[in-house]
């Protein structure tokens, strides 16, 4: 069920009871997990923190320690699925699910004794009505049912299961459901930022403090780097932090109560559109950001010489261009800003400029919100040690914390890497023309070998490679057919198991609302053809599959979406 007040039907059933925290592997789970931590600690509430990146490991990690604790906190992870179906707890514990993934699966929207949906209603959640799906075919059945059995609240899933025990000869009212149930399930998508609803949870309490809010921001801005929301949300929820950010940084223009000089100062800020380019020279910035590279078409010859020709309307020397961006002559960093959104709107970029977020450590360390989500990302994948990726968890946790900036700005360089690495493999799949329409949509296989094949093993990774892969293709592409098509992407996972990493992803169009329809069609497309896959991520659009099983698989999802 929905929870309303989070404070009295979550924080203050928790806090006097120890309390296990699941956390996905994402950027948003981390800052959110940050701020509960914070409010843990500010208010001596015992807790042990899992790191899950996906099903596998949270049935696992539940199994571990289920005995030890009553209270689960989940974060992005679980809300998608029907949780009680997955871990079958004990009938005493009970899950708090704050999680972005929609839509939220209808078991657990209508759980009330043991699953407790930390989800903002404001979202457009169009969750289907509970006599529209929870309808018996004999009502008297139920009533003796009703009569033998103490009401604990998991009727739903009983009622469920019932219904799908029915084979095909139903009545016309159980194909209704099963198409209300279709209609609500076929798109995946995102909605509010945990780290977003986590913060709403301190500042209701009064425990909101600056580093909570950055958190807050880095979260949002990680769904925004990934694509996991359209900018008209991103922009709405920048509005919101942005009241709070005057609230608790206004004290910095007034010199009678003016901060002292090391501490956290985080401002708004209308910043170029550039990957980490402070942290940068601005031409490998240029280059790497996938925003431009697709529009300049950076992989061929004539692409290059648009970026010289757009260097020479800024009125950039190419020596400046080239070195770090701290090391530019301060007369061209003034009007940096506008002087490259003046000229990237003769070059049909019109967007050159976002709003965002900045913070201050002091007046050495200065980073955009993007920057630190990109850092955060690539420490959690880093395929730097071979050790479990708890450690790369860890790690990626501490950067968001002021006292690491070491990891944070080694998790920039690693970003760097991953970018550079993104759009190296993005040119030579289309200059190789990798990218080939299967009909319904477009394929792409990474083969074994390629260089760099090691930063794409990891989901976030492979998806972000995938939308940048076909933002660059739409660019490239004379075809308006293929301009219009949903993109699937398979890379290498293991050379010794035969398995490969398959993503979906949706048309890139300006209407984009980011739904994604594959995770359904790659459960279909698996049942149809007894493929081995593994559904084990919280992202139903990745999947693991067999290597030899390929070709079927893709036949299966081409004649489905056909």
């Amino acid at each position: 069920m929905f929870v309303s007040d989070f404070r009295k039907e979550f924080y203050e059933v928790v806090q006097s009871q120890r309390v296990l925290l699941f956390v996905a592997s994402d950027v948003d789970a981390l800052c959110a997990c940050k701020i509960l931590q914070a409010l843990f600690q500010c208010d001596h509430v015992q807790y042990t923190l899992v790191p899950v990146s996906g099903w596998q490991e949270l049935e696992t990690a539940f199994l571990e320690h289920k005995e030890q604790f009553h209270y689960f906190v989940l974060i992005n992870c679980g809300a998608n699925v029907d949780l009680l179906d997955i871990l079958q707890p004990d009938e005493e514990a009970v899950f708090f699910v704050c999680d972005t993934h929609r839509p939220v699966n209808v078991v657990n929207v209508y759980n009330e004794a043991q699953i407790k949906l930390l989800i903002k209603q404001d979202d457009d959640l169009e969750v289907p009505a509970y006599d529209d799906i929870f309808r018996d075919d004999e009502e008297e059945e139920a009533e003796e049912h009703s009569g033998s059995e103490s009401d604990n609240g998991s009727e739903p899933s009983e009622k469920r299961t019932r219904l799908e025990e029915v084979g095909l000869g139903l009545p016309t009212v159980l194909r209704d459901l099963r198409d209300i149930l279709f209609d609500y399930e076929q798109y995946e998508y995102h909605g509010t930022s945990s780290a977003m609803v986590m913060f709403d949870l301190a500042w209701m309490m009064s425990k909101d403090l600056n580093d909570m809010l950055w958190w807050a921001i880095v979260g949002l801005t990680g769904q925004w780097v990934q694509d996991k929301i359209t900018q008209m949300k991103y922009v709405t929820d920048v509005g919101i932090l942005q009241r709070h950010v005057s609230r608790h940084n206004h004290r910095n223009e007034d010199e009678e109560h003016a901060l002292s000089v090391d501490c956290t100062r985080i401002s708004f800020e209308y910043d170029l559109r550039l990957a980490l380019y402070q942290h940068w020279s601005l031409h490998d910035s240029l280059c790497n950001t996938c925003y431009t590279a697709a529009r300049f078409k950076l992989w061929s010859v004539h692409g290059q010489k648009r970026l010289q020709e757009f260097l020479a309307d800024v009125g950039l020397p190419l020596k400046q261009v080239k070195q770090k961006f701290q090391s530019m002559d301060i007369s061209l960093k003034e009007n940096l800003r506008e002087m490259i959104e003046e000229s990237a709107n003769k070059f049909g970029m019109k967007d050159m400029r976002v709003q965002t977020f900045s913070i201050h450590f002091g007046f050495k360390h200065k980073f955009l919100a993007s920057d630190v989500a990109f850092a955060t990302m690539s420490l959690m994948e880093s395929p730097e040690k071979d050790d479990s990726g708890t450690d790369n968890f860890i790690q990626a946790l501490d950067s968001l914390s002021r006292s690491n900036l070491d990891k944070l700005y080694h998790g920039l360089e690693l970003a760097k890497k991953q970018l550079r690495a993104t759009q190296q493999t993005i040119a030579s799949c289309l200059c190789t023309n990798l990218v080939i329409s299967q009909g319904p949509f477009l394929y792409c296989s990474l083969m074994e070998g390629t260089p760099d094949i090691v930063l794409f093993s990891k989901p976030a990774s492979l998806s972000l490679l995938s939308r940048h892969l076909l933002k660059s293709f739409v660019f490239s592409t004379k075809n308006r057919r293929c301009k219009l098509l949903p993109l699937v992407m398979a890379a290498p996972l293991s050379v010794e198991q035969g398995t490969v990493t398959v993503v979906g992803i949706p048309p890139e169009t300006d209407s984009s609302d980011r739904k994604n329809f594959f995770g359904r069609a790659f459960e279909k497309a698996a049942e149809g053809t007894n493929s081995r896959t593994l559904h084990n991520h919280f992202d139903l659009s990745v999947i693991e599959l067999k290597a030899e099983d390929r070709s079927k698989f893709l036949d299966a999802l081409v004649s489905l979406l056909s």
